[in-house]
């Protein structure tokens, strides 16, 4: 249900396109096929967790070009380290609302625009 709200939130106020992807596994697909601007993570999927996902995507051979956005209801003060520790910058709390979700990804998209 959040997911849903989230992508249509996105699609409606942000000037990209919006990829939905409902696992971890199927996020690094689209990530690889899609190569965003911005890539946003629930905490917990179910099957990896987002330490697990950034972490692949910052294996060896492979570029991560995007900003992170990680959205959690919670998480433990260790994965919210990881996460940090692997360049994460922004880490929202769902109760914050979609309006804040809203604002990372626009500022994540400016900044690598501002890059490129």
């Amino acid at each position: 249900m959040y997911l849903r709200a989230l992508v249509r939130t996105l699609a409606a106020e942000i000037d990209a396109e919006v990829v939905q992807a409902s696992t971890g596994v199927d996020a690094l697909l689209e990530i690889g096929r899609v190569q965003p601007g911005a890539i946003v993570l629930d905490y917990r999927l179910p099957d990896l967790n987002a330490v697990q996902v950034v972490e692949r995507l910052l294996e060896p051979g492979r570029k991560l070009d995007a900003e992170v956005v990680i959205v959690t209801g919670g998480m433990p003060a260790e994965a919210q380290a990881q996460l940090r520790a692997v360049g994460v910058r922004t880490i929202i709390n769902k109760v914050d609302g979609l309006a804040a979700v809203v604002e990372a990804v626009r500022r994540a998209l400016q900044g690598r625009r501002k890059v490129a």
